[in-house]
């Protein structure tokens, strides 16, 4: 009996070391790169894509950091969800590109969904769209890519001058959980642009807006701003990859100061 109850203990311990280590992969940034370069192919709605009429993201603004022979594409749609970004063939673009490159670079695809999946008119359920984040990140490692699931930029709609409406929490909670299920690192960019927001307080976070009523989108320098903090969180997750992006001091440290950039 007494033998029985040590080998449980030991099993426990065994199993919460394990749990822990699994952790960490979503933490501590314990993947590594390859000697070659990396391309990026970003996924995701009109908080990511290229800066239009009618949207526009941290997308280029990440890209514009790379430093060559690394490169990316941004592939966002205005409007997309987990559901019709499939449907309407902008995921196999996304797919294609990583068949095509992965013999030459490191293809890495970013995954950042949310603002139009919680729209009722959509009709995806915090389930569904957490099973559908799955799906993606299973379908870019089975062709040889690696996935970051990115949670969703905040909106810059302020309830008080220095605390933002956290409307997208659920959906942060969901796109980590997907995370944990397929072992994908994920860069919590909903947590580090809403803590920057509310540190620089309504008025300054308006500067970034792309029209100046669209507390959602960014104008081109906001695709700077969020397109840095999204390569720091990159970086802290995955160091490997900094000789790839280059640095920008003076933004990194208003970004993670609480600084008006």
């Amino acid at each position: 009996m007494k033998s029985q109850m040590v080998l449980s203990c030991l099993l426990a311990l065994v199993a919460r070391a394990v749990a822990s280590i699994g952790d960490s992969t979503f933490h501590q940034g314990a993947l590594k790169c390859t000697s070659k370069p990396p391309a990026f192919f970003l996924a995701g709605d009109s908080t990511t894509a290229v800066q239009s009429e009618g949207g526009g993201g941290w997308g280029n603004g990440f890209l514009s950091f790379l430093k060559a022979p690394a490169w990316g594409v941004n592939l966002g749609h205005n409007g997309a969800t987990t559901v019709s970004f499939v449907q309407g063939g902008d995921w196999a673009n996304v797919t294609d590109y990583v068949k095509r490159n992965t013999r030459r670079f490191d293809t890495y695809v970013t995954i950042q969904f949310g603002h139009n999946d919680q729209k009722p008119a959509s009709n995806i359920s915090l389930s569904q769209y957490q099973a559908n984040l799955e799906r993606l990140a299973r379908e870019v490692k089975g062709i040889g890519g690696t996935p970051f699931l990115v949670t969703p930029l905040t909106r810059r709609s302020f309830v008080s001058e220095h605390q933002t409406d956290d409307s997208l929490h659920d959906q942060r909670l969901a796109t980590i959980a997907a995370a944990r299920a397929t072992n994908t690192t994920y860069l919590d960019l909903n947590q580090a642009s809403m803590n920057y927001a509310n540190r620089i307080g309504n008025e300054s976070a308006q500067v970034y807006n792309l029209h100046p009523n669209d507390t959602t989108h960014l104008n081109d320098y906001g695709s700077v701003v969020f397109g840095r903090l999204l390569a720091d969180l990159m970086i802290e997750k995955r160091g490997c990859l900094e000789r790839w992006i280059g640095p920008n001091e003076t933004l990194s440290y208003d970004l993670w100061h609480g600084i008006p950039a």
